[in-house]
């Protein structure tokens, strides 16, 4: 669906158990920790299982809550498990592409959960059909996964570090052996994953909103360039390659992770809400109240309110049943599900100057619909301001971005969009403004991806990759 945001393409856990008693622990467990990251992916869900000797999975295309009930759950028997939720990109929404991906050999099973996206995965492919290897999905976990099980005899460690040496872009990895669980995050960071302890055992989450989900207790993040193995020997962690700097996806603070989440050792909640008060200084302008669209420009509408003294209101009701199975055939319709969406409070707008803060603007029809909407509840000003600097260049790491062509902000100036939207006014928050948002947050933390602001990536990408030209 050709929807005004952005997406990230998915979110993984893993759950290692010390004690086997409860057989279906592991299932259920990476079942309400997928749950918990269902915003991150909502086209498929998947979860395979190890006893130890043997890997098990089960995998649709849907939600968490549609793919899996009490009968596969329970069926899902061990102690070691392997979940992923993804959002499928354009024309790729299919179960062969869903998640984790099984491979099986004489040496042992292999099950990986990926999120992130490799740069270098034409000629990956093309290397291992030359050597004799077939492919049944589009996506490139499945060629990660099959370069571990090509070198599987050299020892789960070694495999590892070579392939992990070979894949370039972005990364996130949870890998399930019959004995063992491993995590690994790309040399930049680009993509979270962070550790947490749980009752008899350990969780690998994109999230630590997940591991919050499962009662357990967030450790640390998995550094950049980093492996970790759990099994009934504890963790093991050793670092691959050469030290790159952190650049972890700044989108991630702005509007992917829940505003539970600790990313980095940096606060989501907090570090909307400093991005909310810098907007606030960057760009005043009068008006009677603050509001935010749901849900991730709550947290800088916040911000905004206390930094200016302009009171703060819930203005956006959002239709929290608008799902992934709600279906507009035509374009002018899917652009029109805005009205359905979202809603304005007329008590809180009507005659009223009004600030509207959300995270991006990416085609500009959602921000169009939304100062129609809030002129239709009698706002008598729309004043526009936006928590991320302008979206104008596509991302290769893992998000679904539109081609140049499509960014509104590729090709147009601020002034050229407030016009397009309607609104009376529109201001982004400055590049500079949004990295001193987060380094208040945390000044060890600064290491950000900004390429889809920049331009200019913490990788290099082919000048085409996947139809998205520079």
């Amino acid at each position: 669906m050709n929807e005004d945001k952005l997406h990230d393409e998915c979110g993984v856990v893993g759950i290692y158990l010390n004690e086997k008693t409860d057989e279906t622990k592991a299932a259920s467990m990476a079942y309400f920790s997928l749950y918990s990251l269902q915003h991150r992916g909502q086209d498929s869900a998947g979860i395979a299982v190890s006893d130890g000797n043997e890997i098990k999975m089960h995998k649709e295309l849907g939600t968490c809550a549609e793919v899996f009930n009490k009968d596969n759950l329970t069926s899902l028997k061990g102690h070691i498990a392997c979940g992923h939720v993804r959002y499928a990109t354009q024309g790729s929404m299919s179960l062969e592409n869903a998640q984790p991906m099984l491979q099986k050999s004489k040496l042992g099973a292999i099950a990986l959960a990926h999120n992130g996206q490799l740069v270098n995965s034409e000629q990956l492919r093309e290397m291992l059909e030359d050597s004799g290897c077939t492919f049944l999905s589009s996506s490139d976990t499945e060629i990660i996964v099959k370069l571990i099980a090509r070198s599987y005899k050299k020892g789960l460690e070694r495999s590892l570090t070579d392939t992990i040496q070979v894949i370039k872009g972005s990364f996130a990895l949870v890998v399930m052996t019959e004995k063992s669980l491993i995590g690994a995050r790309d040399p930049n960071g680009i993509r979270p994953l962070c550790l947490g302890q749980v009752e008899n055992g350990w969780i690998l989450a994109s999230e630590s909103c997940a591991i919050d989900a499962v009662n357990g207790t967030y450790i640390r993040d998995i550094h950049p360039g980093e492996i970790v193995i759990i099994n009934e020997d504890g963790v093991l962690s050793f670092e691959f390659g050469e030290h790159t700097s952190k650049q972890t996806c700044v989108f991630e603070y702005i509007y992917f992770a829940r505003p539970d989440s600790v990313i980095d050792s940096i606060s989501v909640t907090e570090a909307r809400e400093k991005m909310g008060e810098i907007l606030a200084a960057e760009n005043p302008v009068a008006a009677d109240v603050v509001i935010g669209v749901p849900d991730s420009g709550v947290g800088a509408a916040l911000g905004y309110s206390k930094k200016t003294g302009i009171p703060y209101a819930s203005g956006i009701i959002k239709n929290k049943y608008i799902g992934r199975t709600f279906i507009a055939p035509t374009q002018k319709e899917r652009e029109n599900m805005v009205f359905v969406k979202l809603n304005a409070v007329r008590s809180v707008v009507n005659g009223k100057r009004v600030i509207v803060i959300d995270d991006s603007i990416v085609r500009g029809t959602t921000s169009k619909r939304l100062v129609q909407i809030l002129r239709r509840a009698g706002a008598k000003e729309v004043h526009f301001r936006i928590s991320s600097p302008p979206v104008k260049y596509p991302c290769y790491f893992g998000i679904n971005t539109p081609t140049r062509a499509e960014l509104i902000s590729s090709n147009h100036n601020e002034e050229e969009i407030c016009k397009e939207i309607g609104a009376d006014s529109l201001n982004f928050i400055s590049p500079e403004g949004l990295m001193e948002a987060c380094r208040q947050c945390n000044p060890e933390e600064c290491g950000f991806c900004r390429g889809c602001f920049t331009g200019e990536y913490p990788i290099s990408v082919p000048g085409e990759l996947n139809g998205k030209r520079l």
